[in-house]
């Protein structure tokens, strides 16, 4: 079967694009390497969606499965290992083997942010442990959080806690930051942020819940144990790109791709976290699945003509 549009990722972004096109009665295959939501699906809560005071990110994730379930919409699980251009259409090659066949495709496959892979990591991600401080943040107001990190992601974290947080630690694995002056500077003028340079984190402690991150002095091995109720994580985001190359354009890993979705490749869109862009949250990701649907919508009719 030639479907109308393949959308590769079921976070945010590929079940919205999915959303707009089954709307206009377009036949679609959503696929997904492993569960729907992406990174949202894994955050006990989401507060700052428009209407939506708050849900669990696998919430939201399941009732926009849901939503395009009852349109119609075709799933399957599959990583896909390659994309090709033929005349009219793509196919994209998953892993054991499979073929699909589009007359357009959306690329929506996400970012997943780096972790520390430390000890309590994994247990405690959403018990204290988390990569973004615009989503997280205001779950620590009045509380004493650390940041981990060295870059811009990790100064503008800090910045941000600091309005909402009684006391920040940042705390970097090199003698120095690797960010803006201007960022580096703001951060200085702040009160209540304290900063560590030359700290390698070892693990995360508590149960239920996290209380502490320890590190180790990189300089004389000492250890050092920083109490907390949160820790934010700001050391990179990884995009998994590559197989859809050559027919897109990679920027540090990321989609090549303007508002609209668009690529180098006419029929070929990317949407969400893997495209390049300034801001990654769920409502951005979001907009991008609707712009890149209707992108393709108008590609689709140009093609029929």
């Amino acid at each position: 079967m030639i479907y109308d549009c393949i959308i590769v990722g079921a976070g945010p972004a590929g079940m919205t694009s999915a959303l707009y096109l089954l709307r206009a009665n377009k036949s679609v295959l959503l696929l997904e390497s492993s569960g729907i939501g992406g990174q949202i699906a894994i955050s006990p809560r989401l507060e700052n969606y428009p209407s939506i005071p708050s849900i669990s990110g696998s919430e939201f994730a399941d009732h926009l499965f849901d939503q395009i379930s009852n349109l119609g919409v075709e799933f399957d699980l599959s990583t896909i290992q390659s994309i090709e251009k033929k005349e009219g259409s793509f196919l994209l090659n998953g892993d054991s083997g499979e073929t699909y066949e589009g007359r357009s495709v959306i690329l929506a496959t996400g970012c997943n942010h780096r972790h520390l892979n430390i000890p309590g990591e994994e247990e405690l991600t959403g018990k204290g442990v988390s990569y973004c401080a615009t989503c997280d943040g205001a779950f620590f107001q009045g509380e004493d959080v650390v940041v981990i990190g060295d870059a811009n992601s990790a100064l503008q974290y800090a910045i941000t806690l600091s309005s909402l947080c009684k006391h920040v630690t940042i705390v970097t694995l090199f003698d120095r930051y690797f960010a803006d002056p201007i960022l580096v500077q703001r951060l200085s003028e702040l009160k209540n942020v304290d900063e560590y340079h030359n700290l390698s984190a070892t693990r995360f402690i508590g149960e239920d819940e996290l209380q502490a991150v320890e590190f180790e002095d990189t300089m004389n091995h000492s250890t050092k144990t920083i109490p907390c109720k949160g820790c934010f994580v700001a050391i990179g985001q990884i995009p998994h790109n590559e197989p859809f190359l050559p027919c897109v354009d990679l920027d540090h890993g990321f989609i090549v791709a303007d508002e609209s979705g668009e690529t180098k490749t006419p029929g070929l869109y990317a949407a969400g976290d893997c495209r390049t862009k300034a801001i990654r949250q769920v409502a951005t990701a979001i907009g991008d699945g609707a712009n890149a649907a209707m992108s393709a919508l108008r590609y689709l009719e140009s093609f029929a003509s």
